[in-house]
């Protein structure tokens, strides 16, 4: 028995695992089994033992001879979803987190607009770092971009964080890098992202320009007063202008164009001017680290189905190590840290976290409900004064969510719930449908924001769902002066039954900044007119040309900000404005946003025009809601709250489209779009018919009259007791996934 226990992790250790066996015994069946502490799965020893060290993890049963011997592994686990990090750390060595005061400390974020080349620049910076291997061109691309939606759209939908060590002037830094998404539907990401850092790096493609979302999110960063150094680029394209591109910043942001850093991400070059800018340019973390209690922010967090809830945390006072116990200052619960380290980029074990750094925790947190982004974390026992969170989102679109199998419903809102410990900016309450059966209302920041989180859903869960027609939320105020805000279309009031007690309803508006080439201000006018908009701004983003020694200061207050900004609305006079670009500002309504807006934006500016919107409160407005009938009875999962002025047309839409879907019964079908007791619009599917007079020739015409009477009574009688008509789910896919209600 003695080689037998020396044989088994001999040969393990042969095959490269880190084997740690905390006791061995034998079994009644001649096997021998090793306990450790991680985790269990089960495979054959044979297959298991051919192949590499870093694709096989946990537990393995294996077959040595006739001795059957399951033995638990510690050691890396491969990701198998793309949203959980369910592996431990590489090292079983911590990294002594001593080096790294908070002077040796830089936290920093990239915000850029969509494609401007910030996973590109992460990448370079990770290689020039040493925290991943230079590989062959093009070999690292979108190394932080670690979900498929986000691989298959180029975009970045999810906030990631890596931890970097870079030698400097003979000193090590720690540079901890908070990446942050580029859409305006992602705005709640980079808001979390920009709060436990102390500069950012504002990224702009000098192809394109400063664009809607670069303005919109340095105004964020400019409110967490952050150190901002501008970086332009792509500036060894052909068509780059980086003279125009740095006029606009130093008009737009207040930055000189001495401190803007020129590089092309691709190629790497300039990389390393960046990396230097960001040591010295960037302050360190001002926190304490000896006699001050520990206080941190959680900043993130996801759930892994081994370990429970894994929170990102950054530390603001004080030190956190393996076996504190630690108090949620949200929920009062206690928690034993289980498991602490960085991203490195995966995780690293580390002896501690100090002030200044950011890294995960691992504690005996198993409920996803007890997770909260925007937490503070404290020694247990003691009194310690919560740290301020994060800004709650307001949800701006809404959708049910149901599955296509209604034995799937508790499935799907586990699902649900787990994904939304990675995204704290949605919404959910259940809610129940005749057409559907029980479903959840989604909540989201914008349309890309919840097709993305459907997508995550399928991809990260296999949860194969409908979701319905997007709407917005809508206020209502009664005579008697009750308030009810309201987000499925199903609880708004009939006409016919509150024209005496409603006194208002009111829609959210939004104010939609778009920042669009010379050639294209017609058609954004026309669009923009079309969905309701109103204008309050019409300007030129026409920059005037800058000396370099034009000021010393190297940013400006906020009221100078806003006087560059007014000096370059305005061409100069006589001088020509061709191929310069303009900003437009419009109050739009949010209704208007989720029918298909963004999609014409894009399509008639050919791809040039750049758009984002923040919240402008609300606005009484004239909408009614839209019931769509198939024989008389409504369908409820179809029902929508439109305005009043568009709602032929939206029904002519849906209908027709509702035609096209709803399979041919033995009996005619109507297809209406009701708005109270009016019918705005009608569709007939024909009966299939069988030709019952095709056996008689010659004759009296009575004689086939007879037949086709007896046939039509007896289409009456079916339609009388077998006339309940259910939509079947494939038509509701249809109908829903082509975006039928889509305004043209």
């Amino acid at each position: 028995m003695a080689s037998s226990q020396a044989m088994i992790p001999n040969m393990l250790r042969s095959k490269g695992f880190p084997i740690s066996v905390q006791s061995i015994r034998v079994t009644k069946s001649l096997g021998i089994r090793t306990q450790s502490s991680s985790f269990h799965t089960s495979l054959l020893a044979r297959p298991f033992l051919a192949q590499s060290p870093s694709t096989i993890y946990s537990s393995r049963r294996l077959l040595v001879g006739s001795s059957t011997c399951s033995i638990y592994l510690s050691g890396k686990r491969s990701l198998t979803s793309s949203s959980t990090r369910s592996y431990p750390p590489k090292t079983s060595v911590a990294i002594d987190m001593a080096g790294f005061p908070p002077e040796m400390i830089r936290n920093f974020s990239v915000i850029a607009h969509i494609d401007h080349g910030k996973s590109t620049l992460s990448d370079r910076l990770l290689e020039l770092t040493g925290t991943i291997k230079v590989g062959e061109p093009g070999g690292n691309q979108q190394v932080l971009d670690k979900l498929k939606v986000e691989r298959e759209r180029g975009i970045t939908v999810k906030a990631q964080t890596v931890s970097m060590i870079h030698e400097y002037k003979g000193k090590k830094y720690l540079l901890n890098l908070i990446d942050t998404p580029g859409h305006v539907d992602f705005s709640y990401e980079v808001s979390r992202s920009l709060a436990a850092c102390e500069g950012a790096l504002l990224l702009v493609d000098c192809t394109q320009g400063v664009q809607a979302q670069t303005i919109s999110v340095h105004g964020i960063a400019f409110d967490n007063d952050l150190e901002m150094i501008p970086v332009i680029n792509k500036v060894d394209l052909a068509h780059a202008s980086p003279t125009e591109t740095i006029n606009q910043i130093h008009s737009l942001f207040g930055l000189e164009p001495s401190s803007v850093l020129p590089i092309s991400a691709k190629t790497g070059k300039g990389v390393q001017d960046v990396l230097t800018a960001i040591i010295e340019r960037i302050p360190p973390p001002v926190g304490k680290v000896e006699e001050s209690k520990f206080r941190g922010l959680v900043i993130d967090s996801e759930y892994d189905r081994f370990r429970g809830v894994v929170s990102l945390v950054a530390v603001k006072e004080g030190t956190i190590k393996k076996g504190d116990k630690i108090e949620s200052a949200h929920s009062g619960k206690k928690y034993e840290v289980l498991d602490i380290g960085i991203l490195h980029p995966e995780e690293e074990r580390t002896n501690f976290l100090t002030a200044g750094q950011v890294g995960y925790i691992v504690c005996n947190m198993k409920a996803a409900s007890e997770a909260t982004v925007g937490d503070t974390f404290h020694i247990a026992g003691e009194s310690v004064e919560a740290l301020p969170g994060f800004k709650p989102t307001k949800a701006m679109v809404f959708a049910g969510i149901y599955p296509i199998d209604s034995n799937d419903f508790y499935k799907l809102e586990e699902s649900v719930h787990r994904l939304m410990l990675s995204d704290r900016s949605v919404t959910i309450e259940r809610e129940s449908s005749q057409a559907l059966g029980v479903g959840l209302r989604l909540g989201c920041l914008g349309t890309l924001h919840m097709d993305v989180f459907r997508q995550r859903l399928e991809d990260e869960y296999n949860s194969d769902v409908i979701i319905t027609a997007p709407s917005v939320p809508y206020k209502i105020t009664y005579v008697d002066g009750k308030t009810v805000i309201i987000s499925n279309p199903n609880d708004f009031p009939d006409v016919v039954n509150h024209s005496s007690k409603i006194q208002e309803v009111a829609e959210p508006m939004i104010n939609a900044t778009i920042l669009v080439p010379e050639d294209y201000i017609g058609p954004m006018m026309e669009l923009c007119v079309s969905h309701r908009g109103v204008q309050t701004q019409y300007s030129y983003l026409d920059a005037p040309s800058i000396s370099s020694s034009s000021s010393s200061s190297s940013t400006l207050t906020n009221e100078q900000v806003l006087q560059a900004q007014a000096a370059a609305s305005a061409p100069a006079p006589g001088k020509s404005v061709s191929g310069s670009r303009a900003i437009l500002k419009y109050k739009i309504p949010m209704a208007e946003m989720v029918q298909g807006f963004f999609d014409e934006l894009k399509s008639l500016s050919s791809g040039f025009a750049s758009l984002d919107y923040e919240d402008a409160g609300w606005e009484p407005s004239d909408v009614c809601k839209m019931n769509l009938h198939i024989n008389g009875k409504p369908i409820d999962a179809l029902s929508m709250i439109i305005h009043r002025g568009s709602a032929i047309s939206i029904g002519r839409e849906w209908t027709s489209k509702l035609r096209t879907v709803l399979p041919r019964q033995q009996y005619d079908m109507s297809i209406q779009s009701v708005i109270g007791t009016k019918i705005i619009s009608s569709e007939k599917v024909t009966a299939m018919r069988k030709d019952v007079t095709a056996g008689l020739y010659g004759g009296h015409f009575e004689r086939k009259l007879k037949h086709l009477n007896k046939q039509k009574e007896g289409k009456k009688r079916l339609k009388k007791y077998a006339g309940n008509i259910e939509l079947p789910q494939e038509a509701f896919f249809s109908i829903l996934s082509s975006n039928g209600g889509k305004k043209r």
